[in-house]
């Protein structure tokens, strides 16, 4: 029972992260293009399976297209993911210019950060009080007893304190990074 809901946590935390790294620093990270899709001959493509994704400096992405006739679909695809980054390309490769975050725009990433980092933990004390209303219909048909009740409860009470923790610790360093 409470391995059910310990997996439903870990992948709770496990899609905040994988949220977080699409949120842009001023670092250059190919991560930030996870969302990214190209109309690859009308089939939206993620852009890591139509060209490669390189950092040669810190603030500087290039990609580098499989098919360079996709290279001004890559570039309007990067343009509308609403990133705020100016793509540019020289016919072979595109570039793009990390620009550095404004103490504003930093502001409002964080902010982001921490109401996503919200939605996660309610999305934790949804799954304890769905794992406590299971444990309470097994009590009620006598499959747990009221001290087995009691210790599964506080089990999964322990369960979420841990997850919502860890919620806490993946958020700040997340601010952490943004603020840098």
């Amino acid at each position: 029972m409470a391995g059910d809901n310990e997996a439903k946590m870990e992948k709770t935390v496990n899609s905040l992260k994988e949220e977080y790294n699409t949120i842009r620093t001023g670092r250059a990270s190919a991560s930030i293009f996870d969302k990214v899709r190209v109309d690859y001959y009308g089939t939206p493509t993620p852009l890591s399976q139509v060209g490669t994704i390189s950092i040669p400096e810190a603030r500087l992405v290039v990609v580098s297209p499989f098919d360079k006739s996709l290279i001004s679909a890559i570039e309007k695809a990067i343009q509308t993911a609403d990133l705020g980054l100016n793509p540019s390309n020289d016919g072979k490769v595109i570039r793009i210019a990390i620009p550095p975050l404004t103490a504003d725009r930093r502001k409002e990433l964080v902010k982001q950060a921490k109401n996503t980092a919200e939605n996660y933990r309610t999305t934790i004390r949804n799954i304890r009080r769905d794992g406590n209303d299971a444990l309470k219909k097994q009590q009620k048909g006598g499959e747990l007893t009221e001290d087995q009740l009691k210790t599964e409860t506080d089990k999964l009470q322990k369960l979420t304190d841990k997850y919502i923790e860890e919620i806490n610790k993946v958020y700040e360093a997340k601010e952490k990074e943004i603020m840098e």
